[in-house]
């Protein structure tokens, strides 16, 4: 699906307004639109984006929780309990093989939409995700169905935010593509609660899984936002030693890396298994509410953390136009520069000596005067035809060196589609035949544009400041906090 830049500002025009009917007491976000609109300006500039795109559409604008786990770990039942209504289907067998987002409807009953109409909308995560599945998929946008589907319901735990459930990553004969849209959930996530299954005994009988779930997060600045949750633990209370179920797992996560961070220890008690031994019953039913509280309470603070999210979003991809691309498009320039006026002597004193050896024996050095003016047999027109040669020789240079190193920078960038696009596109652009090799800079970047970028990383941290005197009172005096 293709937009137009009217039909982008369309809908950041909708986004805005959404954010401020949402929200009339807190414009930060729909400020923060504004500033990323700036960015987007610098970046048709440079060739970064294209008019169709904006960095507005690279983050989800509501708070957004996903719930990812192995087929049988529980999650569609604890979401279910969490909407106070049986929307997803829940079994120990793989019971759906798509990504289902889940968000409030005013209408009384639940309704499921088709993939498409994520696509168009950038409030949602999947904002032109139909482009990541095109390249995932030989059928393309036709796929967008069999891989994401969205759910509506009334429930007013979910109003104003988005709840991801993800199918069984053993469920899915379409792993990769699977494994692909999990790890872009992941980066947008305000939250993301792991689930993992009590019930089977040898958790390394699925430490390929673990190491995907919990790997990939340990190392991250935002590995707070992972809550890892062992569910169905009242299958464990009939165990003759129940601590060991939970031993077990705990080793297999610290063998993938995880040392540290919270582990929690749930079950659903409308479908436990009935635990017959007072004492052990109180002390599981113990440990579950103090967990389960702790993990309603982080979901209710995702709207605190969503408006934290996107203001380092937008600082963050500020910073690293500045910082990353600028410099990298620079160093590709001078490698680019360096190669064609190498290129350019060494093809120029070729066709020099060639034309010395070819003068020589044929003994037609009068013939030199067509290009010298002044002379008797001087010809405008065969120094121009001689100019133009050279001049074709050149440009031809240019665009073969500059394909080849988008093609090694291709490769050196794998698999991060996103930034190698806008590299190739700005490099493009920084070395199309119309701009002098002369130039230092990037197309498009310049005192003013890197100006308009510091204003940018000033504005987010004034942002920052807002938010943090909205939700910090350290002095304890004045006004009572206010909540987003």
């Amino acid at each position: 699906m293709s937009y137009s830049s009217t039909q982008i500002n369309k809908l950041l025009s909708s986004l805005e307004k959404h954010l401020a009917d949402e929200h009339p007491d807190n414009p930060i976000l729909a400020k923060a639109v504004k500033s990323f609109r700036k960015m987007d300006y610098i970046a048709y500039g440079m060739g970064l984006l294209s008019r169709d795109e904006s960095y507005a559409t690279c983050v989800t604008w509501w708070p957004m929780i996903a719930v990812l786990g192995t087929f049988s770990a529980g999650k569609s039942t604890f979401i279910n309990t969490h909407l106070g209504m049986k929307l997803q289907r829940t079994g120990n067998q793989a019971v759906d093989d798509k990504f289902t987002v889940i968000c409030y409807s005013r209408h009384n009953e639940a309704k499921t939409l088709p993939g498409v109409a994520l696509d168009a909308d950038p409030r949602f995560p999947f904002f032109h995700i139909s482009k990541s599945i095109e390249e995932i998929s030989e059928a393309g946008q036709e796929r967008i169905d069999a891989y994401l589907q969205l759910k509506t319901c009334p429930s007013e735990n979910i109003r104003g935010k988005i709840l991801i459930d993800s199918p069984g990553f053993d469920a899915d004969s379409q792993r990769a593509s699977t494994l692909r849209l999990t790890q872009h959930i992941i980066n947008l996530s305000d939250l993301v609660l792991v689930f993992f299954d009590a019930r089977h005994p040898e958790p390394k009988a699925m430490q390929d899984t673990l190491a995907y779930l919990v790997s990939a997060s340990v190392n991250r600045a935002d590995a707070n936002k992972f809550l890892y949750i062992l569910n169905q633990m009242d299958v464990t209370a009939q165990e003759d030693n129940p601590e060991e179920v939970v031993s077990a797992w705990q080793r297999s996560l610290a063998e993938v890396g995880l040392i540290a961070g919270r582990f929690y220890r749930i079950y659903n008690p409308d479908v436990a298994v009935p635990i017959s031994n007072p004492k052990v019953r109180e002390r599981f039913e113990k440990k579950r509410e103090e967990d389960m509280a702790d993990i309603h309470t982080r979901m209710q603070q995702i709207e605190v953390e969503r408006s934290y999210r996107i203001v380092g979003k937008l600082e963050q991809t500020a910073k690293g136009i500045k910082n990353q691309v600028i410099v990298k498009l620079k160093e590709l320039l001078q490698e680019w520069k360096s190669k064609v006026l190498i290129l350019d002597v060494v093809i120029f004193s070729t066709l020099a000596v060639l034309a010395g050896v070819a003068l020589h024996f044929t003994e037609s050095w009068d013939s030199l005067s067509v290009f010298v003016p002044g002379s008797e047999s001087f010809s405008l027109v065969a120094l121009l035809g001689l100019l133009i040669g050279l001049g074709v020789v050149h440009f031809t240079v240019r665009r073969k060196v500059a394909n080849r190193i988008k093609k090694r920078l291709a490769k050196e960038m794998g698999n991060d589609h996103e930034a190698c696009k806008q590299y190739t596109q700005a490099f493009s652009k920084s070395t199309a035949s119309y701009r002098s090799m002369l130039f230092k800079n990037p197309a498009g970047w310049n005192e003013v544009t890197e100006q308009t970028i510091d204003e940018i990383v000033d504005e987010s941290n004034d942002y920052i400041q807002e938010l943090n005197d909205q939700f910090t009172n350290p002095s304890g005096n004045g006004r009572e906090n206010s909540q987003v």
